[in-house]
């Protein structure tokens, strides 16, 4: 399985018969090229923001997961099962917080869940609902997202393989996240390591024995920041 970071909340999830693409982004709002890679699902963590959400750049023929929608049924696309676990943007730092989701799912063996766009710290239920986790999409560029102590409880507790950081400061979006430096600071250097490429390759029996952090280089970015 390949995990490629596109940019912000973006990934595309390759297995060899499936193209899965993550929370896209609407180019004007974010300040980057627009998303332009096919895909045989689309899974978004709302329907209504649109630096998650926007699938117009997409090219036609996808099979399309909200989570928001799927929060008491979980749904089946292409043969691959999607849960849902609701949440919602940050109640201090918004004025209006907005639902959203998590979600995971499953692909050769390796269950992976995405954070979406929460921005509170994770209930005993949330926790819960994440164990089994095996790779972790982690928000770390701080509110109005996910404070990064409250990230640093949700990775001790469910403990996934590998940490892949997204949706912090890279050239281009002009609101505020932080850099990734400060969440990676906070653990040790040889728990976390630095990829010089855009996508990383996992099999389920070579995962690593205790987590690890995989940071990835965005593949879309704004020169012109």
């Amino acid at each position: 399985m390949k995990v490629q970071w596109l940019a912000h909340a973006t990934f595309l999830i390759q297995t060899d018969n499936l193209r899965i693409i993550t929370d896209p982004f609407e180019p004007n709002d974010l300040n980057l090229p627009p998303i332009t890679e096919p895909a045989d699902i689309v899974v978004r963590s709302s329907s209504d923001d649109i630096a998650h959400a926007h699938i117009d750049t997409i090219p036609e023929g996808f099979e399309l997961v909200t989570a928001t929608e799927i929060v008491d049924t979980g749904k089946t696309a292409k043969g691959v099962d999607f849960t849902a676990v609701w949440s919602q943007e940050s109640i201090i730092h918004k004025e209006v917080a907005r639902d959203n989701a998590m979600y995971y799912f499953e692909l050769d063996g390796i269950q992976i869940t995405h954070m979406g766009d929460v921005g509170n710290a994770l209930t005993a239920s949330q926790l819960d609902a994440l164990q089994g986790t095996d790779i972790l999409m982690a928000l770390v560029g701080g509110p109005p997202t996910i404070e990064l102590a409250d990230l640093k409880t949700v990775i001790e507790t469910i403990q996934p393989k590998v940490v892949i950081p997204m949706h912090y400061r890279i050239p281009g979006p002009k609101f505020f996240m932080r850099p990734v430096s400060d969440f990676i600071s906070q653990y040790p250097t040889d728990m976390v390591k630095v990829f010089d490429t855009t996508t990383a390759e996992y099999q389920q029996d070579t995962l690593p024995a205790s987590t690890e952090i995989h940071v990835l280089q965005p593949m879309i970015t704004n020169p012109d920041g």
